[in-house]
């Protein structure tokens, strides 16, 4: 089976991508399930399944980072997809961890970007980008080609061995080579190991301590006038 991990920003236009894609699978011949990991609220699920018609899950991360939800409940997923008889599974991540990575070894790693996020964005999202394999940039009718050009020369800036692929997904339009992409893709092989290294993420407000200020708190802590992370406790 081939996962494809789908990521990126609150509303650049992952869903809309994923469903261009879906359909142009199942055309194919393919057979695709559907996952979606998001915090608190979500109906892709309802529309890939009325939609399309195929196995469909989503996973409300709640306190967890949806991106280490995402790690914790894809070996599960994998299974799931494979008792459904899926060849291709599709996870969208909600992508709101700008230091973590979603994207595991073998994965067909997808950033979907909106061209209207500002100039900067390439340089903001970190391992989601830099980590993925395409880039996928949506809405590029509601900017002039300059704008297009400058976003794009970013993109390649901050991860210079990523795919590029322009599209106005909304009307489908500059997505038809990446169904191609998808089937070459190879399959997923055991063992299933995260891509690239997670942060450090060891201290006190992460096991729900509420104060504020660095001396409250032990494990990995910043003061502000340093930019140095220093280890406090034992």
């Amino acid at each position: 089976m081939k996962l494809i991990i789908c990521a990126g920003p609150p509303v650049c236009g992952k869903t809309t991508v994923l469903r261009c894609l879906t359909k142009m699978l199942l055309e194919r011949g393919h057979k695709c399930a559907y996952l979606k990991i998001d915090v608190q609220y979500t109906e892709e699920d309802k529309i890939f399944e009325r939609e399309f018609g195929i196995p469909v899950k989503k996973v409300y991360s709640g306190d967890l980072c949806p991106d280490h939800c995402n790690v914790m409940v894809l070996g599960d997923a994998i299974e799931w997809a494979e008792n459904k008889r899926a060849d291709i599974l599709l996870t969208e991540s909600a992508g709101l961890c700008f230091r973590c990575s979603p994207y595991i070894e073998g994965s067909l790693g997808m950033v979907v970007l909106e061209a209207t996020g500002g100039m900067h964005l390439p340089f903001k999202i970190g391992p989601m980008l830099s980590l993925s394999d395409i880039a996928v940039i949506t809405k590029i009718d509601l900017v002039s080609q300059a704008e297009k050009e400058v976003f794009r020369a970013r993109i390649s800036k901050a991860a210079g061995r990523v795919r590029i692929i322009e599209s106005d997904a909304l009307h489908g339009i500059g997505l038809d080579h990446l169904g191609q992409i998808v089937e070459e893709q190879p399959d997923i092989e055991p063992p299933l190991l995260l891509r690239g290294n997670p942060p450090i993420g060891t201290c006190t407000i992460c096991v729900g301590r509420k104060d504020v200020g660095w001396k409250s708190h032990f494990g990995v802590v910043r003061p502000l006038a340093s930019d140095n992370l220093f280890y406090r406790g034992e």
